[in-house]
């Protein structure tokens, strides 16, 4: 048996790690937010601003539509992060330019000037509302469905009556994939993939939050257990 001391193990090792997969939809609430930002604007100015309450709704409608992009697609590199930005700005500012000087080019003024999107604050806190509503069943029901990690077991619970699966910890392999630059910078969420020593399929959790932390986490504890067994040897 060796002499050599094995090295000591970090106490800032969680005891339990909890993980949970959100659905895309979470990823709507920069759109919320605009939501019950208008709805304010609008019951605060009456709708007594025509010029305002037309760009309220451009700007909505904007934010509204980069949202669905994000959901519909993945965008695996910044560059494409980048290029998405930049055609929704170059799309604002020639929308913006056209109605500023509608001489500069009168067939697009033209359909501009048809183009009238206004709703009123009811309308914007009704989005936001269901919104909201949503999001508080998601977070209810992300209370009967997450994953935990011990140093010793993996465990799912699931249901009304929090059912166990029990999966062994020992000798687990994560990988963590970010595979929309979009989502990792609205929620810092990907997808971490499991791999229990036992089981032969693999365990994928898509648009977990805080994934870097969380993979962290989990790699200090596998390896804080890594240096318990050698001591026990």
């Amino acid at each position: 048996m060796s002499d050599v001391a094995a090295p000591p193990v970090e106490k800032d090792v969680p005891k339990s790690i909890y993980l949970v997969a959100y659905p895309k939809v979470v990823l709507l609430y920069p759109t919320f937010f605009a939501a019950i930002a208008a709805g304010i604007y609008m019951a605060v100015t009456g709708g007594e601003n025509p010029a305002g309450a037309e760009l309220t709704g451009l700007i909505f409608l904007g934010i509204f539509a980069l949202n669905l992009v994000v959901l519909s697609f993945d965008f695996p590199r910044t560059a494409s992060l980048t290029l998405v930005f930049l055609i929704f700005g170059v799309v604002m500012g020639l929308i913006l330019f056209f109605r500023s000087y509608p001489d500069a080019l009168p067939a697009v003024t033209d359909f501009l000037k048809r183009l009238r999107p206004v709703a009123n604050a009811t309308f914007y806190f009704t989005v936001a509302m269901l919104l909201g509503l949503i999001y508080l069943l998601v977070l209810v029901s992300r209370r009967f469905d997450y994953w935990e990690i011990r140093p010793n077991e993996l465990l799912h619970h699931t249901g009304l009556l929090s059912d166990l699966k029990r999966y062994s910890a020992p000798n687990l392999r994560i990988d963590k994939e970010i595979n929309d630059v979009f989502e990792y910078v609205l929620m810092r969420s990907g997808t971490l993939i499991l791999h229990p020593s036992q089981e032969r399929r693999a365990i994928v959790l898509e648009n977990v939050p805080n994934i870097s932390r969380k993979e962290a986490q989990i790699t200090k504890m596998l390896g804080a257990l890594q240096v318990q067994v050698r001591k026990a040897e």
